[in-house]
């Protein structure tokens, strides 16, 4: 069976747009539902990828937060390229680390961090992330646990040098969050075992914006997007961006 890896996404409905970000070793299958459900509410939306992401693991380990990056400047420059003058950011993991980042870099109009991490994991952690996507993938891809095992120990004599360079990432947005002034949302599953979840207290305690709301989902983990509260999520979020000063 060959697998047929997850794309970027436009969903096009009303005039008001939102960027939305998936997470390392993610794709935009971890923003899809959220961006159908604010389609039918007559949101807009566009999911880019970061390279290396949604493609074969031997991608990713050439690939560094500087690409991802510009991956998502690039995104809310489709946005905007499209017509849409006010965009709003949500993101998921990494992609709620890189809406944080949006905040203070380009004008938005509300942000949504979803389980975004402002600690740090070890690089021996990070690599162990991107082990098991490897491996995962290869099982999508149908391949026997022979090949699977021969791939992984060519896979592994190719580190993956720029997980430094990730954690400098969250370093650094932790040190400027309190250069944010639009209205945020943060949102954290109560049982996400990935990330330390006093950050989600973090990002809400050190933002300057007026407009602020925390909101913790007792029976959720990590990819809180796709996990048994994520009606009740989509909700929350709509209702967040209603609360926006929006000009149409």
């Amino acid at each position: 069976m060959k697998i047929v890896p997850p794309k970027p996404f436009t969903f096009k409905a009303g005039k008001r747009a939102v960027l939305l970000l998936h997470g390392f070793t993610g794709n935009s299958a971890d923003v899809r539902m959220l961006g159908r459900f604010l389609e039918k509410k007559g949101y807009s939306s566009h999911a880019p990828h970061y390279k290396g992401h949604g493609v074969p693991p031997e991608e990713l380990v050439h690939t560094g937060p500087k690409d991802w990056w510009q991956d998502v400047i690039n995104g809310y420059e489709h946005l905007k390229s499209q017509g849409y003058n006010e965009i709003a950011v949500a993101g998921l993991s990494l992609g709620g680390v890189f809406s944080l980042k949006l905040g203070y870099t380009v004008p938005v109009k509300g942000i949504v961090p979803m389980c975004a991490p402002m600690y740090l994991k070890s690089e021996e952690t990070l690599y162990q992330g991107v082990l098991e996507y490897a491996r995962q993938y290869k099982q999508l891809e149908g391949k026997t646990p022979e090949e699977i095992d021969r791939e992984m120990e060519e896979f592994r004599k190719t580190p993956m040098n720029t997980l430094k360079e990730l954690q400098e990432l969250i370093a650094d947005v932790r040190n400027n969050v309190d250069m944010i002034y639009a209205p945020v949302f943060v949102i954290q599953g109560r049982l996400d075992h990935m990330i330390n979840t006093d950050s989600a207290n973090i990002i809400y305690n050190q933002i300057e914006s007026v407009q602020k709301e925390i909101k913790w989902y007792e029976e959720s983990g990590h990819v809180i997007t796709l996990d048994k509260e994520k009606d009740q999520l989509h909700e929350d979020v709509y209702q967040f961006l209603e609360s926006l000063d929006w000009s149409k």
